[in-house]
C-alpha cells in the first residue's frame, strides 16, 4: 500500500509518501516539506501566534493535494512537541480538522521515545544487544533504552535544539556566559535521569537518530548521505568536544558553510552539539552509529504492525 505520513514537528512539517506492507522495508516514495519553525511563532503565553497556525493550515491543504497527486491511500498525521505544549494546542488542533479534515494525533513525549527506538531496533536488529537511542529534534531530546522492540525506558526532555536556541542562546554568536548557562541547564536536566537509563542495564550498541546527529557526525569526518544509508556513520565523544568550542565561535552563517550543514539548520547546531555532548558523556557514549531512521518510519512500522494483526498475520 501506499502510505502517508504527516510530520508536524517544531522545526519542520514534512510528508514523507511510502511504498509499503508488513514484513518488508518501507520504501520512500516522496517526500513535501517545510521548514516552518512553529517553535518560533509561540508567543509569550505560550500560544501558537496566529501565522504560524495559518501557515499550518495552508501546508496541510497542500499536503493533501500531494498526497491525492502520488496516489497514498492512508494518510497517518501527527505532531510533535510544539502542539504538544502549546497552550492552545486543541484549538489549533480544531481548526486544523475543521479547514482541511486532517485529525493530527499529538504524540506524548514518551510515545515519541518509544516510536523512535522502535524505528531504530528494526534498523539495526537484535544482533546489536541491549540497545540506548538518543533523538535530538527541535522541541525535545528523546532517550529509550532497551532490549526489546519496545523500550525499559522512554524519556522526553525539554532540550531541542530549536528550543534551546530561542529560550538560551541568543545571539549570532551566542555570548559566552550565554553558552555556559545552557550547558549547565542541559547537563542538570539530563543528570536528573541517568539513573533511569542505567537501570535499563549497559547498552551494547548506542545510536543518534534526527538530523543534528547527522549533521554532527558529518563535520566531525563521517560519511556524505550521498553514499547512501547502508554506509555507517560514527559520531565520537572525543570528536564531538573538539568540535563544540569551535561552533560556539562561528557565526550561522559560518556553520551553514560546513559539510552536511543546511542553511536552515546551522542556527541550532550548537545547541544540538551541547545536547549531544552532555548526553554522550553522562551517560558514558564514547561513540555512537547514526540511525537512518528516526520518528516518522517508527510510525509507519507501528502501522504496518497494526494493519498485520488486524489481518491476522
Amino acid at each position: 500500500m501506499r502510505l502517508g505520513v504527516l510530520d508536524v514537528g517544531s522545526n519542520t512539517v514534512h510528508l514523507l509518501v511510502v511504498d509499503a506492507h508488513p514484513g518488508a522495508r518501507p520504501l520512500p516514495a516522496s517526500s513535501h516539506k517545510e521548514e516552518m519553525r512553529l517553535a518560533e511563532h509561540l508567543q509569550p503565553d505560550g500560544s501558537l501566534g496566529e501565522a504560524g497556525v495559518v501557515g499550518l493550515i495552508r501546508f496541510v491543504a497542500s499536503c493533501l493535494e500531494f498526497a491525492e497527486d502520488y496516489g497514498v491511500e492512508e494518510m497517518v498525521a501527527f505532531a510533535t512537541s510544539a502542539l504538544r505544549e502549546a497552550t492552545n494546542g486543541e484549538q489549533v488542533l480544531a481548526r486544523v480538522s475543521q479547514e482541511t479534515g486532517v485529525d493530527l494525533q499529538v504524540l506524548p513525549g514518551g510515545d515519541e521515545a518509544r516510536l523512535t527506538f522502535l524505528a531504530a531496533r528494526r534498523w539495526f536488529g537484535w544482533s546489536v544487544g541491549r540497545l540506548l537511542m538518543l533523538d535530538i529534534g527541535g522541541g525535545s531530546l528523546e532517550i529509550g533504552a532497551g532490549l526489546d522492540e519496545s523500550p525499559d525506558v522512554a524519556i522526553s526532555l525539554p532540550l531541542g535544539a530549536g528550543r534551546l536556541t530561542l529560550d538560551r542562546l541568543p545571539g549570532d554568536p551566542p555570548g559566552p556566559d550565554d553558552i555556559r548557562a545552557a550547558r549547565r541547564y542541559i547537563r542538570a536536566e539530563i543528570a536528573r535521569v541517568v539513573p533511569d537509563v542505567k537501570r535499563a542495564g549497559v547498552a551494547d550498541q548506542t545510536v543518534g537518530s534526527s538530523k543534528t546527529f547527522r549533521s554532527l557526525a558529518r563535520i566531525c569526518g563521517a560519511a556524505s548521505s550521498d553514499l547512501g544509508d547502508y554506509v555507517p556513520r560514527l559520531l565520537r565523544q572525543r570528536d564531538l568536544t573538539v568540535w563544540v568550542p569551535k561552533l560556539a565561535a562561528m557565526t550561522s552563517a559560518q556553520r551553514a558553510g560546513l559539510h552536511g550543514v543546511s542553511v536552515g539548520r546551522s542556527a541550532q547546531l550548537l545547541a544540538g552539539a551541547l545536547v549531544a555532548e552532555a548526553a554522550m558523556e553522562l551517560l558514558g557514549v564514547e561513540q555512537l552509529q547514526v540511525c537512518p531512521w528516526a520518528l516518522r518510519e517508527g510510525m509507519i512500522l507501528r502501522r504496518l504492525d497494526l494493519i498485520a494483526t488486524r489481518n491476522g498475520g
